[in-house]
């Protein structure tokens, strides 16, 4: 008896020491509070400076937000340069050149580490960023759960198997969503940050070009959006700087339109219009759709963005606080 009741006790204390490090190891509202109470302030006023010379890098920020998630976590992996014996998941085909705002990172981190040396850390800028960026493209505000910690790794290699492609069809979305815990419901509500932004045209160039049809265009797209973008990215043009709005009724402004597009075959990438296409999701894209002013959907979108930043995030003593965002300690 006594031999149970010592093993009773190690066990119990076995599991408070789990319970313990599980606490530890969750993100928290408000987790620089103590350490660095002006963290969030300073990283809104680099947000909000960036984007009062450049709108257009609140996209680049949620893009980048959501390209760090998906690839390794939210572990600020997207930030590290590539070095003489590695490219970096940057250097990506896939994020370069479309990835921008790196340098309202940099500003907000050299402020950071002159205000609480090496407290906050990378992935923690990013997530706070892109929730700034939300909030001052029309979104509603909401609160970040922090306490993420930077990756030391970032592999080129593990770009194009992570993200979903722009050529994806929805049973393609759904499965690369689900593989990171996400529904469909939260995939085609995270879709919707295609209102805001641009893309290369070589992201969805072949829609223009490449079918069998009269016109040679991809028959789910409407011809008059289809002739406009032939105008803004001919054809055989090898000038890469070329760019299209993800969603040209209002590029900068984060509502609902990208959904009404949808549903007039309106669609920049094949992957955004199959959402309004197939049956298991086009009653999503409606209802988004018919949603107002959309703030129902922006509290969705919201929502999400919580979800999503908590991807395979690094906590405790796990990774670093780099004290540069684009190189490793």
């Amino acid at each position: 008896m006594e031999l149970m009741g010592v093993v009773v006790v190690v066990l119990a204390s076995v599991l408070v020491l789990c319970y313990s490090s599980v606490l530890e190891a969750q993100l928290q509202v408000g987790f620089y509070k103590s350490t660095c109470p002006q963290a969030e302030s300073i990283i809104a006023s680099e947000v909000r400076r960036a984007l009062a010379s450049n709108i257009g890098l609140a996209a680049g920020l949620v893009r980048m937000h959501f390209h760090d998630c998906f690839v390794r976590g939210c572990d600020g992996s997207v930030l590290i340069d590539s070095s003489s014996n590695n490219t970096a998941e940057k250097d990506s085909f896939i994020n370069n050149p479309s990835l921008r705002g790196f340098e309202v990172i940099d500003n907000a981190k050299t402020r950071l580490e002159a205000a609480c040396q090496g407290v906050v850390s990378c992935a923690d800028i990013l997530a706070l960023a892109a929730r700034d960026s939300v909030v001052m493209t029309g979104g509603v505000m909401y609160q970040v759960p922090a306490g993420r910690r930077d990756g030391r790794v970032s592999l080129v290699s593990e770009v194009l198997a992570s993200l979903p492609g722009p050529t994806f069809d929805v049973d393609q979305l759904t499965r690369s969503f689900a593989s990171k815990g996400l529904t469909q419901d939260e995939m085609v509500t995270l879709s919707g940050a295609h209102t805001i932004g641009r893309s290369h045209c070589a992201a969805f160039s072949s829609r223009l070009f490449d079918f069998n049809s009269t016109d040679g265009h991809d028959p789910s797209l409407d011809s008059a959006y289809a002739s406009q973008l032939k105008q803004q990215c001919p054809q055989g043009s090898n000038d890469t700087s070329l760019v299209a709005f993800m969603d040209p009724r209002s590029p900068y402004t984060l509502d609902t339109a990208y959904y009404a597009n949808l549903l007039q075959n309106r669609g920049l990438f094949a992957s955004d219009q199959a959402l309004a296409t197939d049956s298991t999701t086009a009653g999503l894209v409606k209802q988004n759709a018919a949603a107002g002013g959309g703030i129902a959907w922006k509290r969705k979108f919201a929502a999400a963005m919580v979800k999503m930043g908590q991807i395979d995030v690094l906590t405790g003593s796990d990774g670093e606080i780099r004290s540069r965002c684009r190189v490793i300690n």
